[in-house]
């Protein structure tokens, strides 16, 4: 698989939807991690990221244009010891309890499907970081209709063990802009990361569609002590 430039991939998409991004850094000492939220209709678009204890949250920035907050509103970043998981959406908690249960990545999402937002069904997307000793790996899941069906759910799980120093892998939510929107197809993408958690974030940030993006944190930790610091960037 070649490397893509990630910056040519959000620039040559005007609506990825939601979008996670986790990998290493060119000189291997930090784990990267970048999520992202799209929104084309007002209520998608009243949104900002806060920060949530070790996590964050997304909240209504004029609560009184929220109007059905069962998509838009959760915790799409936990962090469960030395697991940081990110997500697009509720499952975020499901993990995190599944896990703190003794379940694995992929048991805790058995219980979820796609979003019921036909006729898109979007896809739920998840990534899990473990850190230990010294120690990185990451995996990433989404599960989708099978080909806008919802009567299909179709999963996959994809694990980067001791990933190698200036790589990541990107996955969203949508193929491309559209009506319904197709869903994210194929493996996660390879595409390079930056030792530079500043200028990573005004990358993808000034690469994502400016009428679309509404949200971006990032978030670079210390391979070696688990220390970390965080970016948050919002539109309004």
């Amino acid at each position: 698989m070649d490397k893509l430039s990630l910056a040519q991939e959000l620039k040559g998409n005007s609506y990825p939807g939601r979008g996670i991004v986790i990998g290493r850094t060119p000189q291997g000492t930090k784990a990267v991690t970048a999520y992202f939220i799209m929104g084309r209709s007002e209520n998608s678009r009243n949104r900002i990221f806060v920060e949530d204890g070790e996590g964050i949250r997304t909240q209504a920035f004029d609560p009184a244009k929220l109007k059905d907050p069962s998509l838009i509103i959760y915790a799409p970043v936990r962090v469960l010891g030395n697991k940081t998981i990110v997500t697009n959406g509720d499952q975020t908690d499901t993990i995190y309890e599944g896990m703190d249960k003794q379940l694995t990545f992929e048991q805790t999402l058995r219980s979820r499907e796609f979003e019921p937002d036909a006729p898109n069904y979007t896809p739920r997307i998840s990534g899990i970081m473990h850190i230990e000793n010294g120690k990185y790996n990451y995996a990433m899941s989404i599960l989708k209709s099978n080909h806008g069906d919802p009567a299909s759910c179709c999963r996959y799980t994809f694990a980067y063990e001791n990933p190698l120093a200036g790589e990541g892998h990107f996955i969203h939510t949508y193929q491309s802009d559209g009506d319904p929107l197709p869903s994210f197809e194929g493996e996660p993408k390879l595409v390079g990361t930056m030792d530079d958690i500043d200028g990573f974030t005004e990358m993808l940030w000034e690469s994502l569609n400016e009428e679309n993006k509404v949200s971006l944190f990032v978030r670079y930790i210390d391979i070696a002590t688990g220390g970390y610091e965080s970016r948050i960037v919002n539109k309004i």
